[in-house]
């Protein structure tokens, strides 16, 4: 299954708010069975509905794409680092793919998007230790150099929250009642 977004891979969900509910006590606990949820919806939420019925709304919501699943290692087994990418213009139109897929497709890469500015690429990548950095810019230069004018790293350090927090699923409610 493919996580690169675009405005045609937006899903196309009409929320209810057990299924806010849902969201919110999934990012509290992603490992909570549709039996611990229904009790959960029930007694937190006052929604009353059959484990059959959140099951059938977390299956439905995935494979809609409302929320994806991944798994993140714990913090502790990897340092963190954050890369920005300037082009090289000369050489962008004929290997800026190769470059880009090379990265995306990279196994330390664990966050890979676009931006604006002058470092357009931007990427949280894992890595065992800073000699794998190193190496790792090496290797890219190496290989696209003639790409890439420059590759911005920042070491992450104290990765002091790594989880989605409830609370921003509140505003798909919002904006359900806004709208």
């Amino acid at each position: 299954m493919s996580y690169e977004s675009t405005n045609d891979d937006a899903p196309s969900w009409e929320f209810k708010d057990r299924d806010i509910a849902i969201l919110c006590e999934l990012s509290n606990d992603p490992q909570l069975s549709s039996r611990e949820l229904t009790t959960v919806l029930e007694e937190q939420y006052d929604i009353d509905v059959s484990h059959v019925t959140v099951s059938e709304s977390i299956r439905r919501m995935r494979d809609e794409g409302v929320f994806r699943e991944a798994i993140i290692p714990n913090e502790e087994y990897y340092i963190f680092a954050l890369f920005e990418f300037k082009f090289n213009a000369e050489n962008f139109a004929d290997r800026w793919r190769d470059a880009m897929e090379h990265i995306k497709q990279d196994k330390h890469t664990l966050f890979f998007f676009l931006s604006d500015g002058e470092y357009q690429w931007k990427t949280v990548m894992m890595f065992r230790n800073r000699e794998e950095v190193s190496r790792w810019i090496h290797e890219c230069y190496t290989e696209y150099g003639d790409v890439i004018a420059n590759v911005r790293n920042s070491a992450v350090h104290n990765v002091l929250k790594f989880k989605t927090d409830p609370r921003i699923y509140e505003d798909l409610g919002e904006e359900r009642e806004d709208g």
